[in-house]
């Protein structure tokens, strides 16, 4: 069964059962947002979207990024250089892989998202890199 609980900062935290994840999204975003994986780079559906809008959590809803913030980094997913407020998402070390990283996750559900780095745009000099399945777009 499904529950919430309180964050520390006041908004739930998400927390389902594995078949209740597996119901909900696509073998695909299951994959990606609760396994930690990879879409294929340049083949997401929000890699060259353009549109003026919201980037939300495929799993929560929750508001993630901002059209104003995404850019070009050619890299082959889409790419931010800041969420759309800091408490969205979550960073934490990620060693997987032989390589060291930073993960990238939903501070609402704990969805898997993407990788930070540091090798953005100013004025931040971040990108978040992000797989397009983790992710839903609200048109404005």
């Amino acid at each position: 069964m499904s529950e919430m609980e309180e964050s520390p900062d006041g908004r739930g935290r998400i927390q389902r059962t594995e078949a209740e994840w597996r119901a909900q999204l696509s073998p695909e975003q299951f994959h990606v947002t609760r396994q930690k994986g990879t879409e294929p780079a340049f083949s997401g559906a929000l890699y060259r979207n353009h549109a003026d809008g919201k980037y939300r959590c495929v799993c929560c809803d929750a508001e993630l990024f901002a059209s104003e913030a995404k850019f070009e980094s050619g890299s082959g997913w889409p790419s931010f250089w800041l969420p759309a407020m800091p408490a969205a998402v979550k960073t934490q070390e990620d060693s997987s892989h032989g390589m060291r990283r930073v993960e990238v996750t939903c501070a609402k559900c704990g969805a898997h998202l993407g990788h930070l780095f540091q090798d953005g745009p100013r004025p931040t000099g971040l990108r978040y890199c992000i797989n397009s399945v983790a992710l839903k777009f609200e048109k404005r």
